[in-house]
């Protein structure tokens, strides 16, 4: 008789794999990825940072809650450190100089270490920064790089150390529910579980109605980067991330060259986003009209899907139609940063019907993420 797993997790993405390690060892678990690796999409094409800075207020405190994480994580989970300090740089041009204030004020509540610079000091920061286009700027210490597929990996390694099975190249094709057993039908064969958990990033309407469920009119859209070469001389290694203040576009060192995004959210079908012409034009543009880097050569352009609901909050939760299909997707920008903690609030809703108690405390309402919030919301 095949194994009927008590649950199955579709998606090996950050949000799959973070809740298989939170659940498995309690569960008997199967994480279910479409494609031949893990965080192929939208987890393999981040920027990789951990800054509570432009994040609404439920993202900070789920990012504040998973610093300790991130900076501490379990025994065996990785050999590296997770955070790599970076710091941030935000600047505006005379146009929008009015806006550093407001935003330096908000970043204070998160980050009281942040602090005002005179536009020298920023080009001094930031050499190749372009004088006459720095009005004003602060700095924010608070920023990090993440290791992303370390993280990725750390999870998974400890899932599957717990008893987890992990799947590659498993898209489900159908599913239908008999005698309280999903069966989930996969070019690898047929998966039978009790519960599913609907991790497919970009994809989780499109599973959710393959399911028969009403979909939540979660919507990927593309965000598209670009890697050109920095300037001779300058130690890459020890600059900031640049941030524009109404968040046009920023960029940072990445692998030894420079990587610059115009922060597009273009609506997009689930799919292999790939850069569009105008989008890259956009970015190099951005780059050029900012700093006084040369843009003869793009050595490197991609994009990814970043999901959302339409409140732009998470959606966590058991399906208002169906007790044992539980929705973890819509994490935006912010599943890389948020996993510890977010995969925290999922396990808890998931095992024992409560988010953890200290996440309460530390904010969040019990229903911030439920589903149910969304039934009905028109497009």
């Amino acid at each position: 008789m095949p194994q009927i797993f008590d649950v199955a997790v579709i998606g090996g993405g950050i949000a799959g794999a973070s809740f298989a390690y939170r659940v498995a060892g309690q569960r008997s678990l199967i994480l279910l990825e479409r494609e031949n690796q893990v965080g192929y999409h939208s987890t393999g094409r981040s920027a990789a940072e951990f800054s509570t800075q432009f994040q609404s207020p439920w993202v900070s405190t789920l990012a504040e809650s998973s610093y300790n994480f991130l900076t501490n994580p379990p025994a065996g989970f990785t050999d590296i450190e997770l955070l790599i300090p970076r710091g941030s740089l935000v600047i505006a041009q005379r146009e929008r100089a009015h806006l550093i204030e407001s935003a330096f004020s908000h970043i204070l509540s998160t980050s009281p270490e942040s602090y005002m610079l005179h536009p020298d000091d920023a080009l001094a920061m930031v050499p190749f920064l372009k004088a006459d286009y720095v009005e004003a700027a602060f700095y924010d210490p608070m920023n990090w790089d993440i290791e992303v597929d370390s993280l990725l990996q750390g999870y998974l390694r400890l899932a599957r150390r717990a008893g987890a099975q992990v799947q590659l190249a498993s898209p489900v094709t159908s599913i239908h529910r008999e005698g309280g057993v999903y069966h989930l039908r996969t070019p690898a064969g047929e998966v039978l579980c009790r519960k599913v958990v609907n991790a497919a990033g970009a994809w989780a309407d499109d599973f959710a109605a393959l399911a028969g469920l009403d979909r939540l009119r979660i919507v990927p859209y593309r965000r598209t980067a670009i890697t050109v070469d920095g300037p001779k001389g300058v130690d890459l290694s020890t600059l900031p991330a640049v941030n524009e203040v109404s968040e046009a576009f920023y960029f940072k060192p990445e692998s030894g060259r420079i990587m610059v995004s115009p922060a597009d959210a273009t609506p997009s079908e689930a799919c292999d986003a790939q850069p569009e012409e105008l989008d890259i034009a956009y970015a190099a543009h951005f780059l050029s009209e900012s700093t006084t880097l040369s843009i003869n050569h793009i050595a490197h352009k991609w994009a990814g899907l970043r999901t959302f609901a339409p409140d732009k909050r998470q959606v966590v939760g058991f399906s208002t139609q169906d007790e044992n299909f539980f929705w973890l997707a819509g994490q935006g920008g912010s599943g890389i940063l948020t996993s510890p903690a977010l995969s925290a609030w999922a396990a808890g809703l998931f095992l024992e019907g409560v988010p953890p108690d200290e996440l309460c405390k530390a904010g969040l309402q019990p229903d911030v993420f439920s589903p149910a919030r969304l039934s009905g919301v028109k497009a």
